[in-house]
């Protein structure tokens, strides 16, 4: 008898963890998109911190998915612009999802935040070479290709600074809210290790 308990509770335990998963999917959709319709810095945005926090704590498609719909969303607000430099974009924080995939099995503190700084200098790395490959506003020779990425730095500085000011909000309130439920819930710790 206990270990059908045991195993009913796991089953409503991993029913309502899918749950709170979906409704913290489609909340940071919902953030992801109105603050980037806010008024912030340039590249000052959550998007990537989203990314990589639905690849460590969403499962399946729905760690693909549910980050990148705030941008088509947002998007469509701000005004969608050339499809090769948004195809760069969207990619930059698709690999984002992809290293929360890694940090999944790493997650500490020091990787979770070198997974945020290595997201914002690939950030940087492609969408300035979609710049420079894909519009009229630099030389298409060495000299533009090193223009465009000096004049890109103002704006990686915001990148660095965004991404890890949204890491260290989302993956730690995250933790927080972990802690109030295992000691509020008295939630076994063997069915939450179960559960992840």
């Amino acid at each position: 008898m206990p270990s059908n308990t045991t195993s009913n509770m796991k089953r409503n335990i991993s029913k309502t963890g899918k749950i709170i998963e979906f409704l913290v999917a489609l909340f940071l959709i919902f953030l992801g998109a109105i603050l980037r319709l806010l008024p912030h810095p340039p590249n000052f945005a959550p998007i990537s911190a989203i990314a990589l926090f639905g690849g460590v704590y969403f499962s399946g498609v729905l760690a693909l998915v549910f980050p990148i719909l705030a941008m088509p969303i947002s998007d469509y607000f701000i005004g969608f612009y050339q499809f090769s430099l948004m195809s760069f974009v969207y990619l930059g924080f698709i690999i984002s999802v992809f290293l929360g995939f890694w940090l999944k099995k790493n997650k500490k503190w020091y990787t979770i935040f070198a997974a945020s700084l290595f997201s914002s200098i690939l950030f940087f790395i492609l969408t300035n070479f979609a710049v420079w490959a894909f519009t009229n506003w630099y030389p298409k020779d060495f000299q533009g290709f090193i223009q465009c990425y000096l004049m890109a730095i103002p704006f990686f500085k915001n990148t660095v600074l965004g991404d890890l000011f949204y890491v260290t909000l989302f993956f730690g309130i995250y933790q927080l809210a972990e802690v109030f439920i295992v000691k509020k819930f008295k939630v076994p710790e063997k069915v939450l290790i179960s559960k992840k």
